[in-house]
């Protein structure tokens, strides 16, 4: 009542904002909270670091996890220059599979051919030697 007083009156803002403001913390603010919290014994004194900051739990075991997985990554990166890629990996990739391919048809027509001529034999009309073929 001391504006009142005063003479000047106090002028609320009607406005609502439409859609609220999500806070962004940075990662040295993260990284004190952090700290706090893993200094603190107890389970309420946890509760009061976050009901004087006003952090869910939630917020501070996401900050937990990501600083885990930072820590993670960090350990597991490799050191020096990347390995040459060969440029023709792919296609030679390609290539080994067609071949993989090639060799199950070729292998399926083998067998095929075998069972004709042995068909032929029993029925009495053995197939002609083509060339280049050898006795089996």
């Amino acid at each position: 009542m001391s504006n009142a007083s005063a003479g000047s009156p106090v002028q609320v803002d009607p406005e609502v904002v439409a859609r609220p403001r999500r806070r962004k913390f940075t990662a040295e603010y993260k990284r004190k909270i952090l700290a706090e919290a893993d200094a603190v014994a107890g389970t309420g004194e946890i509760a009061s670091l976050l009901r004087r900051e006003g952090l869910y739990s939630s917020t501070l075991s996401n900050w937990r996890r990501e600083r885990e997985e930072a820590v993670r990554e960090a350990f597991s990166r490799k050191r020096g220059p990347e390995p040459q890629r060969n440029p023709f990996a792919a296609e030679n990739q390609k290539l080994r599979r067609q071949n993989e391919r090639l060799q199950e048809e070729l292998r399926k027509a083998e067998i095929i051919i075998d069972v004709q001529k042995k068909v032929a034999t029993l029925l009495g009309r053995p197939l002609p030697a083509m060339a280049g073929e050898g006795n089996s």
